[in-house]
């Protein structure tokens, strides 16, 4: 049996329904192309028409295409190879394109928002390479437009298609079934329309698999035959964190998500501590440490069917820990590390890897959950300075690590301490190194001019320090503290032995 979303996919922008305004501007940016030869990026959610215009554009236009979709393998050299070919104005064959149609293509890389991890490893800075030098049209499609990369959506034009509407829905409906000969009551192709709420694509497919073998549809047909239908995340969120189901219904439920189980993990695990107390997570945690390790075992065995007992863990353990119901309404979050588009990722692992000896891999899987879970919104805030200090974190990194916000009063100043921190570990471990620096020197590093008449070595001390970011306010406690470090030793060595890395590992 065919599939009726491609056997009645629009062959012209004319036949798309719904979201005029954005095919005009799909159109428009086509016609005019030449003038300004910038990418296109078209964005919204699933199934409203966005690889479709792409496609009937191109008909519309008599160019060519190039498509490169998340099935394929979208590493920088695979679209070097095959996309940025086409993009820099060659065909297929190998020959210049020279005329406006035969020799003109279409490039289309489908779900652009969603490039990342090893397998498409360069293939970031590629997308944004080729649309930046390309010599032919290029479509980006996206369903998130904020997770592409800033440099990505700096460098194209982007046009958004919103969800299609019952009354552009239903006359798609009604057309495939008068193609394909079959009867049908309006308030059956209303339902459809209604239950998929603004995705034409999901209606299609609703259609299909309700008409199949019938010659007349009813709205009876309609409502005994309900596909499932895929439950969204954070519904499942709420229903495994909040609602008083069962462990059963919360293990059925993360079947209907459509989400693999170390995503789910990943969704889980950040949201919980927002609704669950001490005791609640301490059991959720014994679950989701469960699932880690059968998690382990599918990627170090490949066996896939590892991944429903990661699944029994994660919804009905983790729902199963949970003390009755969770009133009022909750804010869920996307995961931290969950294909993050920036740098600040890579630059965090980085920093865990090299100070601690490891693999970015197992930085990234075995140590960065366990900072994110020690210092969750800072909190302690002491330990929350120790780790910035320990991995010379910047403020965008303990935001990234801590869930808080980077522009925030409380990461600043930890971050402000952590520099300070930092500056004092420094003279303590300088072996006397700065014991020599000239009166006047510590004077002007300290901001005044009365540290020449003290002992040159405390001075030094302090204006190291003072140097370290804590600036004229804090020079006394500076000088205090350094005055406890000369008095007891031991007890500086003891201080920087508990503040060392063995916090975090």
């Amino acid at each position: 049996m065919t599939d009726w979303t491609e056997t009645y996919r629009p062959s012209s922008l004319s036949e798309l329904r719904g979201n005029d305004k954005a095919v005009k501007g799909v159109r428009e940016w086509a016609d005019t192309w030449d003038d300004h030869r910038e990418a296109l990026v078209l964005h919204g959610s699933p199934g409203v028409g966005k690889t479709s215009a792409a496609h009937a554009l191109a008909a519309d236009m008599g160019w060519e295409t190039v498509e490169l979709n998340a099935s394929d393998q979208r590493t920088a050299d695979v679209i070097e190879r095959y996309a940025g070919r086409a993009a820099n104005n060659a065909t297929l064959g190998g020959s210049a394109g020279g005329d406006d149609t035969g020799g003109r293509q279409l490039v289309i890389l489908d779900e652009a928002d969603n490039i990342h991890g090893n397998y498409d490893r360069g293939g970031k800075s590629a997308v944004t390479s080729l649309v930046k030098s390309a010599g032919q049209p290029v479509v980006l499609i996206a369903n998130q437009y904020y997770d592409m990369s800033r440099g990505l959506r700096n460098a194209t034009r982007d046009i958004e298609f919103r969800d299609v509407g019952k009354r552009s829905i239903v006359p798609v409906l009604r057309d495939i079934c008068r193609k394909e000969g079959i009867e049908f009551d309006a308030d059956a192709l209303d339902r459809i329309a209604e239950r998929n709420d603004g995705d034409l694509r999901g209606a299609v497919n609703d259609l299909q698999a309700v008409a199949d073998g019938k010659d007349r549809l009813t709205l009876e047909d309609v409502i005994t035959g309900d596909r499932d239908r895929s439950m969204d995340i954070f519904p499942f969120l709420d229903l495994v964190l909040k609602e008083g189901t069962s462990a059963r219904e919360a293990l059925q439920s993360s079947y209907d998500v459509d989400e693999t189980p170390d995503d789910l993990t990943k969704w889980i695990e950040d949201n919980m501590l927002k609704v669950y107390d001490t005791d609640e997570a301490v059991r959720a945690y014994d679950h989701l440490a469960d699932a880690d390790v059968w998690l382990g075992r599918v990627w170090a065995s490949q066996n896939y069917s590892y991944w429903r007992y990661a699944g029994d863990n994660l919804s009905a353990g983790v729902a199963a820990a949970r003390d009755g119901t969770k009133g009022g309404w909750t804010r869920w979050g996307r995961p931290q590390f969950y294909h993050s588009t920036s740098n600040t990722s890579d630059d965090v692992v980085r920093a865990i890897a090299e100070r601690g000896g490891f693999s970015m891999d197992t930085a990234r899987r075995a140590v960065l959950p366990y900072l994110a879970a020690m210092t969750h919104h800072c909190k302690p805030r002491e330990l929350t300075v120790e780790m910035a200090a320990a991995y010379e974190f910047e403020a965008e990194h303990v935001s990234f690590v801590t869930g808080s916000g980077e522009t925030t009063n409380k990461v600043q100043s930890i971050v402000e301490d952590a520099e300070e921190r930092r500056a004092e570990r420094m003279e303590e471990h300088s072996g006397g190194a700065f014991a020599g620096v000239a009166p006047s020197t510590a004077a002007e590093a300290n901001g005044g001019d009365d540290g020449g008449e003290d002992d040159g070595g405390d001075d030094g001390q302090a204006s190291l320090a003072d140097a370290g970011g804590s600036g004229d306010a804090g020079s006394d406690d500076d000088d205090e503290a350094a005055d406890d470090r000369a008095a007891d030793p031991d007890e500086a060595e003891e201080d920087d032995g508990q503040s060392g890395l063995s916090d975090f590992m």
